[in-house]
């Protein structure tokens, strides 16, 4: 049986990659594409999951813009490691893929109330749209099966208290942690093994699909914006973890906590509060991944791709 998932992101690098991974995985069956948000301003994280889904061959599969904002805080983005069009790099074509015209929380609630399994969400960006969905209809939230987060952990990236997704709307993260969906986070301690290491761009680079070819340049790009903004030799790359967790459990180790997002701290604004003391916590937490297989993971969905 194929896992039914609704893509959340906001593209953004490594949500392209999460979703190349997705896409060319034969036991994933992706039912939408809804942008936040995040990385870039709204109108650039859809125009860059059109070209994403143009490139991984997704014909058919709707693309939704969704958020514009966060809840109560002004947008936050990070041009300094996804350049001014939230995808430096490759050069973009002008996409083919047509956005939806209904809203991405709309397309979302019609996918969850009207599918006759239980949907899994991929969020690799803000929580914005879900927390949204947790509002407006808590009937449809209740029907994911599974949410995987990329955001969190017990330090931060963009503050040294807070990751850049749960940072971006707190708010909003604080919503959906507490809504009682099933949740699996994979947060910068686990996020921050899965290193791109140039032994696996080369292998990527001689893989002969368009798919490939744009991760390749993906990639260079992220090399070069980690090293001059955090001075790391070998990227991390967040998203697909949440992406892998969902293919490959045995890929990672899980410990069970209650996770808390902080939004009055004055200095901590974002943070994950990580309480692992309970015997059954409501939170699958990540906290290891075996990088070599998680690559190759990667590369095979990569290999299935136009």
């Amino acid at each position: 049986m194929k896992i039914p998932v609704i893509m959340d992101m906001d593209p953004g690098h490594d949500d392209v990659i999460a979703l190349f991974l997705a896409a060319g995985h034969p036991d994933m069956d992706i039912r939408a594409v809804t942008t936040v948000s995040g990385n870039a301003d709204i109108g650039k994280t859809t125009r860059n999951a059109l070209v994403a889904a143009d490139t991984a061959g997704l014909d058919g599969v709707p693309v939704a813009e969704g958020a514009g904002r966060p809840l109560i805080r002004r947008p936050e983005h990070a041009p300094s490691i996804h350049g001014e069009s939230g995808l430096d790099g490759p050069e973009l074509p002008v996409p083919t893929h047509m956005v939806e015209e209904r809203h991405a929380v709309d397309v979302m609630e019609d996918i969850l109330l009207h599918s006759e399994e239980e949907v899994t969400v991929i969020a690799t960006g803000p929580l914005t749209n879900i927390a949204l969905l947790c509002r407006k209809n808590p009937k449809a939230a209740g029907r994911i099966r599974h949410l995987s987060i990329m955001g969190g952990g017990t330090f931060g990236n963009w503050t040294p208290a807070a990751e850049f997704n749960i940072y971006a709307d707190a708010e909003a993260a604080e919503i959906v942690f507490a809504s009682g969906i099933p949740i699996t986070m994979c947060g910068l301690d686990v996020t921050h093994q899965a290193l791109s290491s140039q032994a696996v761009v080369e292998r990527i680079k001689e893989i002969p699909t368009m798919a490939a070819q744009f991760t390749y340049e993906l990639l260079d790009h992220f090399q070069r914006a980690y090293e001059e903004r955090f001075d790391l030799e070998l990227p991390p790359v967040h998203d697909p973890c949440a992406v892998a967790v969902c293919l490959q459990p045995s890929l990672f180790t899980f410990e069970s906590a209650d996770v808390k997002v902080e939004t009055a701290g004055k200095h901590t604004y974002g943070e994950t509060v990580i309480d692992a003391s309970a015997a059954e916590g409501p939170v699958q937490v990540a906290v290891k991944v075996d990088n070599d297989k998680f690559w190759d993971l990667i590369l095979q969905s990569l290999k299935n791709l136009p």
